[in-house]
């Protein structure tokens, strides 16, 4: 029988910011190293499996579900969880300003997977049409909002955004 032995490897990266490194088990999930080694407790543990968007991060500005991303892919890259996302005295990012005025967050467990990639989304600076937004959106599940106040918020910042009034009717 063989024994199974246990392989570790130094990872650096960029997280929201700042130069990081860690020992990882490099069966480890990026998830796993993000809340255990960094207390990124916005990247939450919802099906582990890639299927409900709530572990998302900003992988180079690409939204990922680090549930099943290996923590030493993430060597050399750049990751952004919501908590990048504040300003310097912890004031909302405007996406997160928009889900707040809404109404898009209710328990809030897929908050920050959906808010990531609507940065994504938004940080593209092109318009969408609903359509086109909610398949961008498609990779989140969410059990309370029934994503109209979710879509709405993302619009509202995509408007804003591109310095155009929200269009009538929405």
């Amino acid at each position: 029988m063989e024994k199974h032995v246990m392989q570790y490897k130094t990872v650096r990266f960029i997280l929201n910011g700042k130069e990081v490194e860690r020992v990882v088990d490099t069966r480890a999930s990026l998830t796993d190293m993000l809340r255990n080694d960094f207390r990124m407790t916005s990247v939450k543990k919802g099906c582990e499996v890639g299927e409900c968007g709530a572990c998302n991060v900003l992988i180079d500005g690409e939204a990922f579900n680090s549930c099943i991303y290996l923590a030493v892919w993430a060597d050399g890259k750049s990751i952004r969880t919501l908590e990048g996302l504040l300003g310097p005295n912890g004031e909302l990012a405007d996406i997160q300003q928009a889900f707040v005025d809404e109404a898009a967050i209710q328990c809030g467990f897929c908050s920050p997977g959906f808010i990531l990639t609507a940065v994504e989304i938004l940080e593209t600076g092109e318009e969408y049409t609903d359509d086109q937004l909610r398949k961008l959106l498609s990779g989140h599940l969410c059990r309370c909002t029934g994503y109209e106040n979710i879509l709405r918020a993302v619009k509202k910042t995509m408007y804003r955004r591109l310095g155009k009034p929200m269009p009538e009717g929405n």
